[in-house]
């Protein structure tokens, strides 16, 4: 077995392998055409953020069998050609995770003592003890805004400073936090109004962009301090600028910015504004941690077999991944769906497999189905390996059904997801020529191509309906390249199921959800 390490990394990477008697060469300075003529040799290879693995070079990999990304982002691998040539993509979650919640803390007190304005004073001569009076934080409350592993690791440690901690999170439910001593809010909005401190630990997505804005920040207790280390972009930095200016926010520390390195950001003007190089997982130790996993994970998959943090969806064998891999794309889909259209927190899902799909394998079909309700909410690395231990971790209770019977199809799969505020469900099935369908969302009937954009709305079935709907759209030059209607009953409440060519912007899903028979509107993507 040969592995490649063509990023710096410290030499324990080496060793490790090594030790599995594995052939381990190390060389940093490839050029992209120098590693795709090389890269044919290798059965491993071992990256951080320098080396690109684009589909030129994973196309030549004819020996590969794992890319490993010492490190959470694998934007550098082309997932997609490594997938397609069969090539499991693993990273290294859980290295960093240590590193930043003692970077937020570190930023939480140096707010709290303005110890960055008072060394600069120092240094500079002078002697102002009474104008960096700072502020104690034992007895303050701290809002922390995701309760993955980093979130929670920094609670421990504010409850350690004797801080009381609000925390937010729509997949964590009550019967996991009393052990961590958090007071679980409902939203976000319960944060804003009660803490003295907010720290965010949540990606970055469609949701979450400008999460904190001006009306955000206007709830906000004056005074407040703000810690951001997960990512640039969920804070709106005009809003933030302007809040601290105004005096309703003390002050920010920013680890993460919208562009980085930040150029002519007014933040950077402000005395107030903390501002770190996204040192959040830069330490010796987590660096140590990101590279000792990556060996022992590279061991794992070419001595063992054993496959830990991938980021694709490994299956065990060529012949069953290809049997399932039409069952794994719809269930992912399915999952996805039920989380744009689900509300509240989630308490359990029932999967029901009919038919002849129920004789398969079913835990990779599951694993993809709750992949694709979570991958997008949580702050963590989301895949096939670790999800039902994040799923468990969130207090969510899964349920696989065996069913024979098989009603008017060949095989289904159904998905019900129970919250505290009602259920969702869907199911889905796979025809003849491999593509998936959705069947039904909330029991209504539809025949849905789970592809590009879809806007469902529900509305009362009425005469003329249905042209409203596609004169608004068409206002709006949004196209209309497939419709679905299903109703329960005539005069009732009907679902409407539109394949669009574009996003129907929110100002056009306002205007929609305002016509007078239309009762919700949700535009998905897939």
């Amino acid at each position: 077995m040969k592995v490649l390490i063509s990023d710096n990394l410290p030499d324990i990477c080496k060793t490790i392998l090594e030790s599995a008697d594995i052939q381990v060469t190390t060389k940093t300075d490839f050029t992209p055409e120098e590693l795709q003529k090389e890269i044919g040799v290798y059965n491993g290879l071992i990256i951080r953020s320098s080396t690109q693995c684009t589909p030129e070079i994973i196309e030549k990999a004819d020996k590969l069998q794992a890319i490993c990304r010492a490190g959470v982002g694998v934007d550098n691998v082309n997932v997609p050609a490594a997938t397609k040539k069969g090539v499991i993509v693993m990273n290294t979650p859980g290295g960093n995770t240590t590193s930043t919640a003692e970077h937020t803390i570190a930023l939480l007190l140096a707010l709290s003592r303005n110890i960055p304005q008072a060394c600069n004073s120092v240094r500079e001569g002078k002697w102002e003890r009474k104008k960096f009076t700072g502020t104690q934080v034992s007895g303050k409350v701290l809002g922390v805004i995701g309760l993955g592993k980093i979130g929670k690791e920094v609670a421990k440690r504010a409850i350690a400073l004797e801080m009381r901690v609000l925390g937010y999170d729509p997949f964590v439910s009550n019967e996991k936090i009393p052990k961590l001593n958090i007071q679980l809010v409902k939203s976000p909005d319960e944060i804003y109004r009660q803490a003295d401190y907010i720290t965010l630990h949540i990606p970055l997505l469609n949701d979450t962009k400008h999460m904190i804005s001006s009306s955000e920040l206007e709830l906000m207790k004056d005074g407040v301090r703000i810690i951001n280390c997960a990512r640039g972009g969920i804070i709106s930095e005009d809003s933030l600028y302007d809040a601290i200016v105004s005096g309703k926010v003390a002050g920010a520390a920013i680890d993460v910015f919208e562009k980085e390195p930040p150029e002519n950001n007014k933040l950077l003007e402000l005395d107030n504004v903390l501002p770190t190089p996204h040192l959040g997982a830069l330490t010796k130790e987590a660096q140590l941690a990101v590279a000792e996993d990556a060996a022992k994970q590279m061991v794992d998959v070419l001595k063992n077999n054993i496959i830990r943090n991938a980021v694709n969806m490994p299956v065990q064998g060529s012949e069953e991944l290809q049997q399932l891999k039409p069952y794994i794309a719809l269930t992912e889909k399915m999952g996805a769906l039920l989380c744009q259209l689900v509300s509240g927190r989630i308490q359990s899902i029932d999967i029901q497999y009919s038919g002849g799909v129920s004789k398969d394998n079913i835990r990779p079909l599951t694993d993809c189905l709750l992949v694709g309700l979570l991958k997008d909410v949580l702050d963590e690395n989301v895949n096939i390996v670790n999800v039902r231990i994040l799923a468990d971790e969130r207090g969510i209770k899964i349920n696989e059904i065996i069913s024979s019977a098989t009603g008017d199809y060949t095989n289904l799969i159904f998905a019900r997801i129970n919250t505290d505020d009602g259920e969702s469900s869907v199911s889905g099935t796979v025809f003849k020529n491999n593509e998936p369908k959705i069947e039904t969302i909330n029991d209504y009937s539809v025949d849905m191509d789970p592809i590009g954009h879809v806007l469902i709305l529900f509305g009362q079935d009425k005469p003329g309906l249905i042209g409203e709907i596609g004169k608004v759209l068409g206002d709006q030059n949004v196209n209309i390249g497939h419709m679905t209607f299903g109703r329960k009953e005539t005069g009732g409440v009907a679902m409407i199921v539109l394949n669009v060519d574009a996003v129907v912007s929110q100002e056009t899903l306002l205007s929609i959800e305002k016509m007078e028979c239309i009762n919700s509107a949700y535009m998905l993507k897939f």
